[in-house]
């Protein structure tokens, strides 16, 4: 796995007309517009990160295709690359604009953004599953499946579930808006707190339709999940603003980001599709 920022040049892939699902109004993801090709995916979408104006974002494929919409901008990827692990995550550089990539090795891909040091190389216990930003962009965390925790730059160790025993793996984390701690989600809704990340309540135990997938903090210091048929569940000062639990979705839904600004969140499936809850639609590959 690469350590280094990496500097290779693509051509930024032209986002088709697709459709927006704005407020609680519902529609099924990854249905292109009329007249509208969707763009063929190399490898499922993984991720997704919004930009810091929160007008644009992200997403990411397991290859490290990296499609951007919206003010936020194309700086490379490792698409066409050949990666040790798989590409499993993304977050975004406050202060630079660009985003890093995470493979379940634990390698680091910077783009306009610095690089930091990563556990790519390094033997680890469980594969990584997510990743998150210090709120000044001098830092980022990496988090594993058995809910290990490494830091990186300005990024502080505030604790894990590294060694513990979960009931479900972790599959994501978010960090606090002011950068003092964060949060680890299982998939079985069960959330976990450490730093000044506070425990507004969880899925854990719960009977739920679907396994829960990602997550995203609110400016509030609230907080989101999201399962794989795109149902919501919202803690804290986050607000509910619908969801897709309940559709028929052409892919399950892969992760979700917050919109910052509008106080929304936007959710990405598999295919690329995009729904979208009290934030702009910017476009999709679907």
């Amino acid at each position: 796995m690469l350590k280094s920022k990496l500097k290779r040049s693509m051509a930024i892939l032209s986002p088709t007309a697709g459709v927006a699902v704005l407020g609680a109004t519902a529609v099924m993801a990854g249905a292109p517009s009329a007249g509208a090709a969707a763009i063929e995916l190399n490898a499922p979408i993984v991720s997704m990160t919004g930009s810091p104006s929160g007008h644009g974002y992200w997403e990411v494929g397991g290859d490290g295709g990296v499609f951007a919409f919206g003010d936020a901008n194309f700086y490379g990827s490792t698409g066409g690359m050949a990666l040790n692990r798989p590409v499993v995550a993304m977050a975004t550089s406050s202060t630079t604009g660009g985003y890093w990539l995470v493979a379940s090795d634990g390698g680091i891909f910077a783009f306009h953004a610095s690089f930091f040091g990563s556990e790519g190389a390094t033997p680890l216990n469980a594969p990584v599953v997510g990743m998150a930003a210090t709120s000044d962009g001098g830092g980022y965390w990496e988090v594993a499946s058995d809910g290990g925790i490494f830091t990186f730059g300005d990024a502080r160790f505030y604790g894990s579930m590294g060694g513990r025993q979960l009931h479900a793996p972790i599959v994501g984390m978010a960090a606090t808006p002011d950068g003092g701690g964060y949060w680890e989600v299982a998939s079985d809704g069960g959330i976990f707190t450490f730093g000044d990340a506070h425990f507004a309540g969880s899925e854990g135990a719960k009977p739920l339709n679907a396994p829960v997938v990602g997550m995203a903090a609110d400016p509030s210091g609230g907080y989101w999940l999201v399962a794989a048929d795109g149902g919501i569940f919202a803690f804290g000062g986050a607000g509910f603003y619908g969801s897709a639990g309940g559709m028929v979705l052409n892919r399950p839904v892969v992760g979700m980001a917050s919109a910052h600004t509008g106080g929304g969140y936007w959710l990405v499936a598999a295919d690329g599709g995009i729904f979208s809850y009290q934030a702009p639609f910017y476009g999709s590959p679907a």
